[in-house]
């Protein structure tokens, strides 16, 4: 099965050019230019992996990260920035991101990136659906 991602950056051309390097390496891309749209996307679709950039306008990473586990807590995000800071990586890695990688990234490190988020994803929703079988049968 494809690795679904879903890319979401204000630069067009970095997000142009990395989508078109995922769908070269058979992976299934969509893209967004603000958190809002990538939200909205999210609400109606599943990813395995969502490419998140930290510096964004309107909403940064750090609040979209926030908002797409509040409407998915499976969302597996790695954030992907032009402006790498130690506090920052940390900040996102406590309230769930799976990876912090500066930019220009390394095609290969991201592809196997998002193999493990989706790998992440499918055992958060089967746990999940375990919980909910044993709620139903009364365990």
């Amino acid at each position: 099965m494809t690795e679904k991602v879903l890319i979401v950056d204000d630069d067009e051309a970095f997000r142009r050019i990395l989508a078109e390097r995922m769908r070269n390496r058979q992976l299934e891309v969509q893209t967004a230019s603000s958190a809002a749209e990538a939200l909205e996307l999210i609400e109606k679709e599943t990813f395995d992996a969502v490419l998140l950039d930290l510096m964004m306008p309107e909403m940064d990473g750090i609040e979209a990260l926030k908002r797409m586990l509040e409407k998915r807590p499976e969302t597996q995000v790695i954030f992907l920035t032009g402006h790498p800071s130690v506090s920052r990586g940390v900040e996102a890695m406590k309230l769930g991101a799976l990876d912090f990688i500066p930019k220009p990234v390394d095609v290969n490190e991201l592809t196997e990136k998002i193999r493990q988020a989706r790998a992440g994803r499918l055992l958060f929703v089967e746990k999940k659906n375990r919980e909910k079988l044993k709620r139903l049968l009364g365990e």
